[in-house]
């Protein structure tokens, strides 16, 4: 017999949902600033180390496409804690190995741990409450979501400077043993009625929603916008430590100012929400491009830690609002079939930053600023196309 949870006993059960909402952005992003480190301990080229990163968006993306209809399925309460306990044992592994390749498969679980977690709690916000309520705890779900890649660098800076590499995946291995014990004593199941797995059905609303411009597009250009933030993740920590030569500290404050770019573009895009949407991201395409131009030209004369941040910080603020504004667009474009538009987005925005981050990477080799400008170059032209497609395909939006 399973064990409940009633609106009325809810208040720990929602600050353990919130505790564990962060997660993915933790995962990805604590051990940015140990990149360079992991690389020169394990004897491996950057390349190998970013991969690391690479597989787990792809994991989580892949995951999406089919975790909601399982824990509709199968129910909220023992999915998460089945994710929780492996997290513990995949992050100490993690922590623990000298073996590229146990990382790397350690890294793909550790992906598809995330989707079911996230997943999980962001149903169980609809199962509790209803109405206004619901509206109010999603959208500090959001925030919270938010928060997790913002001071997971931070935080990660400094394990890496005063432990090593190895202690960001054993904090996250304590983390998720806290919050697994927590969970078992306080938490229970939600779901008011589980439903069937139809694949047939899942597979026609796939058919159905990518067959709408709008909507496909608009997934595309998520996945562009958040692959550019993913493509300095991938290469900044490398620049900064081993080009510029700064701590692993500085790595970790220079990702917080990034991910505050990003929550600041969000915010913009929140504002100006009832806005046209193609007309606004066009104008946020433009300003993205001439700071990108800026950035290239003004490399070869004044290339440091300042003109670094302050060029990445304004280019991010518009993958933010790009971003915010088509991915807020996606969600609510099939209304009827929240649960599935939501792990198609999700599920296709990974897919998308996970490779052309990573192909980026590979083909720019980005050792300095300007070959940095020169990735984000690629991003900019990209949306930039998408944009032209959607205002020829799409007369809606």
């Amino acid at each position: 017999m399973e064990k409940n949870t009633k609106p009325q006993q809810s208040f720990i059960p929602t600050i353990l949902a919130f505790a564990l909402v962060p997660i993915t952005g933790l995962a990805t992003d604590i051990y940015l600033p140990s990149m360079p480190q992991m690389a020169q301990e394990l004897g491996l080229n950057e390349s190998k180390i970013q991969l690391t990163l690479s597989l787990f968006l792809i994991s989580y993306g892949v995951a999406q496409f089919f975790t909601g209809a399982l824990v509709d399925a199968w129910g909220r309460y023992r999915i998460n804690l089945i994710s929780l306990f492996l997290f513990i044992v995949s992050f100490w592994i993690t922590a623990s190995t000298q073996d590229i390749w146990v990382i790397y498969l350690m890294r793909i679980l550790q992906g598809i741990l995330s989707a079911f977690v996230v997943i999980s709690k962001r149903a169980y916000f609809v199962d509790v409450y209803e109405g206004e309520q619901r509206k109010h705890y999603l959208s500090i779900m959001t925030i919270v979501w938010s928060i997790g890649p913002i001071v997971a660098p931070f935080i990660g800076g400094y394990l890496q400077t005063q432990f090593g590499w190895r202690s960001n995946f054993m904090v996250l291995a304590v983390y998720s043993a806290v919050l697994f014990i927590l969970e078992l004593i306080f938490s229970g199941e939600t779901i008011k009625q589980k439903k069937p797995l139809h694949i047939n059905y899942l597979i026609g609303e796939f058919k159905m929603m990518l067959k709408s411009n709008d909507f496909t597009f608009g997934i595309i250009m998520c996945g562009i916008s958040y692959g550019l933030v993913m493509f300095y993740n991938l290469s900044g920590p490398f620049f900064i430590e081993h080009q510029l030569g700064y701590s692993a500290i500085t790595t970790g404050y220079t990702s917080l100012i990034m991910g505050l770019a990003w929550m600041c573009g969000g915010f913009i895009g929140k504002a100006l929400i009832k806005r046209a949407l193609v007309p606004k991201l066009r104008i946020a395409n433009f300003i993205q491009i001439s700071l990108i131009i800026c950035m290239l030209i003004v490399s070869p004369y004044l290339s440091n830690l300042y003109t670094l941040t302050f060029f990445a910080f304004a280019v991010h603020c518009t993958a933010g609002f790009i971003f915010n504004n088509y991915f807020s667009y996606c969600l609510g474009r099939f209304p009827l079939s929240a649960g599935i538009a939501g792990g198609l987005v999700g599920g296709i925005t990974y897919l998308l930053t996970s490779s052309l981050s990573y192909i980026t990477v590979s083909l720019v080799n980005p050792s300095s600023q300007f070959q940095i400008g020169l990735g984000y170059g690629i991003f900019a032209l990209l949306g930039l196309t998408i944009l032209y497609v959607i205002r020829k395909l799409v007369k809606s939006v």
